[in-house]
């Protein structure tokens, strides 16, 4: 199976064009590998073994008949289960949507398939994309493949998990308050949240429409800087989706200014991740960026403005569950009580506290006070975003203020669980790219470094994310 080991899409391409192997026989290997190693790690809700199997002897057929194929043919992935692959279970993590199968494919699977990549199943996730850990699942509990007895991230826990252990070349996942960047760094990948709009949202169940957005898992930035190309993109089903242009400027680092925001590493920090990270940035700076401290002085405000917003948005995107069309549905004795039964049973305690919060934010008196109010903070953090990144090309960060923590460890305690994303979460307020990877460990748990760039420069993060690794 050697043939098999450290495969990047690249190598993937020439080993079936090369004839090394097939895709039949690449994708039974992720198959066998998900058997042997899922059991302890529980990154997969769903496999599409049948799926899968099919679609690589498409790929080997066209192979066999000379045929040109696409750079991401038979390159096996994995996908979130709030995403929808046409004819496989969508649950959110769930129990309200148990039973509910995917009637259309999401814009980024169709481009997938397009592309001929091969969807070897759905992966866990805190329910509904509400969790930091993917404790929050209604099914199971995610591991992380570095350590067991800790957690993988989330709420893209199982995407992130799939990706480190090898069972997948990249995943999916969705990114609404850091659910892509902190899971990539509690499990030593790469994870990139788009800009908001680069990737189309049609066919991702809704948290919080203003924030969430569709991002790649990969082992390296470039499997993730191909993914990102191949799912980017205007959607006539996504009104809120842009064209990119693509981008294929030099990078020096020699002509690159980091910012660093000094609120990012004052108190809260610990003490060794924040060595981690300063050691990244000194390489950068040792090899010729120049480095200036920078301030963003109302991402104070992040959090409390983040849970605002985005729980507001939850209560009316997660009224449609009512059990009346589709998903778990439990008599009553009338309508109403219908609905009662039906979402008391079928959400789980974080995702009512979030609708309760969000449902009180938007109510009548309160509206003003809280969600208006929030908004108001939102454009002063976008502010600040916009006067730094006049001064710098990147700011480079922590993406959690720890380590991957144990599990168990903070279920009891909600507010400690949220400042796991305080990081992230300024980005989605702003609506920003940002890429988390690998920087260094902490004993053997990975500690991962956070790249900002302005609105749509994905392709100089991912350049600047590149330079990162080679002098890691």
């Amino acid at each position: 199976m050697s043939q098999f080991l450290n495969l990047t899409i690249e190598k993937i391409h020439k080993g079936l064009t090369g004839k090394k192997f097939s895709a039949q026989e690449l994708t039974q290997h992720y198959l066998d590998t998900i058997q042997e190693k899922d059991k302890d790690i529980g990154a997969f809700l769903h496999i599409t073994e049948k799926m899968a199997l099919e679609q690589a002897d498409v790929v080997d057929k066209a192979i066999a008949n000379k045929e040109e194929i696409s750079k991401m043919s038979a390159v096996p992935y994995a996908v979130k289960d709030a995403i929808m692959v046409k004819d496989v279970p969508c649950t959110a993590g769930s129990k309200i949507l148990e039973n509910y199968t995917a009637v259309y494919d999401a814009t980024c699977i169709d481009k997938l398939k397009t592309k001929g990549a091969i969807c070897l199943g759905k992966t866990n996730l805190d329910e509904f994309a509400m969790g930091s850990s993917t404790e929050h699942s209604a099914y199971k509990t995610t591991k992380n493949p570095h350590d067991l007895t800790r957690v993988p991230g989330g709420s893209s826990g199982g995407s992130a998990a799939s990706v480190a252990a090898n069972e997948c070349i990249f995943s999916l996942g969705s990114d609404t308050g850091g659910s892509i960047r902190q899971p990539a760094s509690f499990c030593g990948v790469v994870g990139l949240k788009p800009t908001y709009g680069a990737v189309s949202r049609y066919g991702l169940i809704a948290f919080a429409s203003s924030l969430d957005q569709i991002g790649p898992f990969a082992s390296n930035v470039e499997d993730c800087e191909i993914v990102f190309n191949a799912i980017k993109g205007i959607d006539k089903n996504d009104s809120t989706s842009v064209e990119l242009k693509q981008e294929n400027s030099k990078f020096d680092i020699k002509k690159v200014k980091i910012g660093i925001p000094k609120e990012y590493f004052a108190e809260g920090i610990d003490k060794e991740v924040k060595e981690v990270v300063e050691g990244m940035i000194e390489k950068a700076e040792k090899n010729g960026a120049k480095i200036e401290e920078v301030s963003l002085p109302h991402s104070k405000y992040a959090l409390p403005c983040y849970y605002i917003v985005a729980t507001s948005e939850a209560s009316a995107n997660l009224a449609r569950f009512d059990g009346i069309k589709y998903g778990l549905s439990v008599k009553g004795k009338d309508l109403i009580d219908e609905y009662f039964k039906t979402k008391t049973q079928g959400f789980g305690d974080e995702v009512k506290r979030r609708i309760m919060l969000g449902s009180f934010c938007l109510s009548s008196g309160y509206y003003d006070a809280y969600y208006s109010r929030a908004q108001k903070v939102r454009a002063l953090i976008r502010q600040d975003f916009e006067k730094v990144f006049k001064k710098v090309d990147f700011l480079f960060t922590p993406v959690s203020p720890f380590p991957a923590f144990k599990l168990g460890e903070k279920m009891d305690d909600p507010l400690r669980m949220y400042l796991a994303d305080i990081y992230t979460i300024s980005v989605n307020l702003a609506g920003l790219p940002a890429l988390s990877m690998p920087a260094g460990k902490v004993g053997k748990l990975p500690v991962g470094l956070q790249i900002i760039g302005n609105h749509f420069t994905e392709s100089k993060i991912l350049q600047a994310g590149k330079f990162i690794e080679t002098i890691l």
